[in-house]
């Protein structure tokens, strides 16, 4: 089973040389190198040369690198995509994403510009328009891998006020979830933009993981450790994913129709859950080992 850890997604200025040479060190999952939200309009064409320079150096290790473009109907978007994605990163994510033709325009995009074929793209979904049609946009195209909330923007088209719990995006929170399970993609919880609110931190990241999200995006390297614990399985919930496969082998293996474990029922469901676990376990300890023998 191949499942790539995503608990902690750092968003990183494109135009920041210095930022960007301390993420190949920060034990983080995945980053976004971004073009859009965090370069000024006057700072976008020398932040995509930067990225160039930044992507043909590499050096990330096995940490998951992402372009954030601007739109395709900004001065900039198409030329971000037609630069940077035969570079070679991971995915490149698209901005303002509002019906299944902006994804088909992704896809043209990529492919006009001379893209590897299994190049993936990442979308955001952070408009009232987005979250409505998001079935539709989660199928729109196999080139499609992970679903990103941008809770900010989102906010402010819905005019939710900031509140306990997210009251004001909780819906369409789950919305996404619900569209990337739906289509066997991936989910990344929205930013957290109070830095000096470590309480109201860890509270979201607990609850994006109980919502199902994959992973937490961040504005902040001290954000990466309680993200990291927050969507890492537990010691319990690996031990009890081990038990539940060596119980069902052991049921198999006697020709028995059910398994019964601590006085409960055991279906395949359960089964393909734990051994999900595990490879998502395992995929964390070969991503830190990697992190670790590089620093």
């Amino acid at each position: 089973m191949q499942i790539r850890p995503r608990r902690s997604v750092l968003y990183m200025p494109g135009n920041n040389a210095r930022a960007l040479e301390k993420a190949r060190s920060l034990p983080v999952d995945a980053l976004i190198l971004d073009l859009e939200d965090a370069v000024a309009p006057e700072a976008k064409e020398a932040a995509r040369i930067q990225l160039v320079e930044t992507l043909r150096a590499g050096g990330f290790g096995k940490r998951e690198v992402v372009v954030r473009v601007n739109g395709l109907d900004t001065p900039w978007g198409e030329d971000d995509v037609a630069t940077l994605a035969p570079l070679g990163p991971d995915a490149i994510l698209f901005p303002k994403i509002q019906s299944p033709d902006d994804v088909h325009a992704a896809v043209a995009a990529l492919e006009a510009a001379g893209a590897p074929a299994d190049l993936p793209i990442w979308i955001m979904a952070e408009t009232p328009r987005c979250i409505m049609g998001m079935d539709s946009i989660a199928g729109a195209s196999p080139r499609l891998a992970c679903l990103v909330a941008g809770t900010s923007d989102l906010s402010r088209d819905l005019r939710a006020r900031p509140a306990p719990g997210r009251i004001g995006v909780i819906s369409a929170l789950s919305i996404i979830v619900i569209a990337a399970r739906a289509h066997g993609l991936d989910a990344l919880d929205g930013v957290h933009l109070d830095l000096n609110d470590d309480e109201g931190f860890e509270a979201a990241c607990e609850q994006g993981r109980d919502l199902g999200f994959d992973g937490k995006t961040l504005i902040h390297p001290r954000q990466i450790a309680a993200a990291n614990a927050a969507f890492a399985p537990t010691p319990g919930e690996i031990e009890q994913a081990r038990a539940i496969v060596a119980a069902w082998a052991e049921a198999r293996a006697a020709g028995k129709g059910i398994c019964v474990l601590g006085g409960k029922l055991i279906e395949k469901l359960h089964v393909d859950d734990a051994e999900r676990l595990l490879a998502l376990d395992q995929a964390i300890q070969d991503l830190t080992s990697a992190s670790q023998a590089a620093a």
